[in-house]
């Protein structure tokens, strides 16, 4: 079995926990800027001493509602300051985190909060707020509300409540701490099945930090840097990076409505961006989208093609001369433009949750912004191994972090050890140990190990397609590249049991106002109008064929359905971190798959 450990230099003392990050600073620097809170129009700093104070208080008034070492607290809100402030102040109170998506239905946060025994939740709204009171047979447990009308929320209520509670406490409290403790349980939103509490200590919080900041990593975060971060905080990897950003010396902002992200970016001005493959995916088929809508389609696409073209040739170390001139030509005609649009001083971006593909590393690169693409689980901490500034492989998920070792099983299967890696599912010792083999994780997730050692993941067990024929087929390729078309959203390869490989697709609905004018459709047809329309299945077609170039005839998609409405985190087929509920889709659109293979 191929196999790769990196050793680390750090270690993590006994007696460690997450706290020691926010009040180590303060300590030291009282006045470092730490977090950057959005007022009205602009950014207003929060330093160290100034969050130290406010989250001693908060704990205060958590131990005084009768917050114990150990106890669960739910923590159920967008991403913003108050969501880092409350996480601290729980750990500071000795207690366990239970973050919930905000966009968490009835049923979901019913069973997260009975599974993990939380004694107490904090939601944001009103919203939030009647969800909570509509669940039967929680009524003992204790709600704090962040945001309310009368303007008493948590925050103050909480602080008001723990003013009697001495400040020696908490630090006895924190005290109390150790490196092996539970600091939180992450139910994984997952794409089957039933969410599992995943059991991770400060042990493993802290590894993943000082793994980050002992790779090269380290070079693009420090005290001149800014962070926005706009990913649910709830999702162990905008929570573990917001950690390393503030051990980094970082400026983290926050901000929760990705619709105005790009307004955002211009006022914050990060240096380094966080986020997940659809969303870098969007951020390249709006711009796409844009030009062609603009008439500048062309001059776009052979932009796009160039920086893809200049990023390979410099990964082969031979950059040539009609290259470099043409790659200049576009920086000042598109390039600049791009980077201006995400603020104008982001070095580096970098992805995860999922497969970014080499399309879109390749892209990003070319314009300007490399995006360092890493690879990890809710078991693992988030980043379990990262490309790094000086040690890139685009299409890859780099090396592993320090402290971590990666093992190729005989039949593909990706397993991991080391410091990040959790050691339990909470109270659910028959899942852990089918997970979990003499301290190797089992992830259910397919690679391979070059001989630099650069892991590449090349699709899940679960998801490998077996043809009625005996044809095995991973569908993340083919998917990414049909994406790539900027009219698609959406592209689920089926064909499990079946004589061929076909394709749901859905529209984007930003593209198909544009793509319908350009192609002189009616403006108020619907996709379903013209899901049989010639041209709609050509540009199609198009996409598919793309996809078809890399793989066999057997593999090949050839048939695919038009489906009336894209997917949504609302309707269920998309997880929070936007990935695919494949089983969800199959199950819904089970009449359409029937009709594709009926013809």
């Amino acid at each position: 079995m191929p196999e790769l450990s990196i050793p680390a230099r750090f270690s993590i003392p006994a007696n460690a926990d997450c706290t020691d990050i926010i009040f180590r600073i303060a300590d030291r620097e009282p006045d470092k800027v730490v977090f950057r809170r959005k007022v009205d129009a602009g950014w207003q700093s929060v330093t160290a001493t100034e969050a130290a104070t406010q989250i001693t208080a908060i704990a205060k008034g958590l131990i005084a509602a009768g917050v114990a070492p150990g106890d669960r607290v739910g923590l159920l809100c967008r991403t913003r300051l108050e969501w880092n402030l409350i996480d601290f102040a729980i750990w500071s109170a000795g207690a366990i985190t239970v973050p919930i998506y905000d966009s968490s239905s009835g049923p979901q946060i019913e069973w997260i909060m009975r599974d993990s025994g939380a004694m107490a939740i904090v939601v944001e709204d009103d919203g939030h707020r009647r969800i909570v009171d509509t669940i039967d047979g929680l009524d003992p447990v204790e709600v704090f509300q962040i945001d309310t009308s009368a303007g008493d929320g948590a925050i103050a209520h909480l602080t008001a409540a723990g003013a009697g509670v001495p400040d020696n406490e908490v630090l006895t409290r924190r005290a109390s701490l150790r490196a092996a403790d539970p600091a939180t349980l992450i139910y994984t939103s997952g794409t089957t099945g039933r969410p599992k509490g995943c059991e991770l200590t400060h042990a493993n919080m802290l590894s993943e930090v000082h793994g980050v900041l002992e790779s090269p990593m380290s070079t693009l975060l420090g005290p001149d840097k800014r962070m926005l971060m706009f990913l649910p905080l709830a999702h162990v990897l905008a929570r573990a990076i917001t950690l390393v950003a503030i051990e980094a010396g970082v400026e983290v902002g926050h901000h929760a409505d990705t619709r105005t992200l790009v307004a955002e970016f211009a006022t914050f001005r990060p240096s380094v961006i966080l986020s997940v493959p659809r969303v870098f995916e969007k951020v390249y088929n709006t711009a796409r989208q844009s030009a062609h809508d603009s008439g500048k389609g062309k001059i776009f696409d052979l932009a796009a093609e160039a920086a893809i073209e200049y990023s390979s040739a410099t990964e082969r170390g031979s950059v040539g001369l009609v290259l470099r001139v043409k790659h200049a030509v576009f920086d000042r005609l598109v390039y600049g433009k791009l980077r201006a649009a995400l603020g104008g001083r982001c070095e580096a971006a970098i992805s995860g949750g999922a497969p970014l593909g080499a399309r879109l590393g390749h892209f990003f690169r070319g314009i300007g912004i490399p995006v360092y693409e890493g690879y990890g689980l809710t078991e693992t901490t988030a980043a379990f191994s990262v490309n790094t500034p000086g040690a890139v492989k685009v299409g890859t998920v780099g090396k592993p972090l320090p402290g971590n070792s990666v093992r190729i099983a005989d039949d593909g299967e990706v397993m991991l050890s080391g410091g990040v890696v959790f050691a339990e599912y909470w109270r659910n010792r028959e899942a852990t140990a089918t997970a979990v083999t003499d301290g190797w994780f089992h992830t259910g997730d397919l690679g391979t190990l070059d001989d630099d050692g650069y892991l590449t993941i090349t699709g899940r067990k679960k998801e490998l397609i077996v043809t009625a024929g005996g044809k095995n087929v991973s569908p993340a390729g083919l998917e990414d590249i049909i994406r790539a078309n900027g009219l698609i959203s959406q592209a689920l390869v089926i064909g499990d049991a079946k004589p061929f490989i076909a394709a749901l697709i859905t529209i984007d609905p930003e593209a198909f106002g544009g793509w319908k004018e350009r192609n002189g459709k009616p403006a108020d047809a619907t996709v379903e109008d013209l899901a049989d329309d010639p041209e709609l299945r050509a540009e199609i077609q198009s996409a598919i064929d793309a996809a078809n170039e890399t793989v066999s005839h057997a593999e090949a998609i050839k048939k695919f359905r038009v489906l009336a409405v894209d997917f949504t985190e609302e309707s269920g087929e998309m997880t929070p971190t936007l990935k695919v509920k494949r089983n969800v889709v199959v199950d819904k659109y089970s009449d359409d798959i029937d009709a594709i293979y009926a013809r």
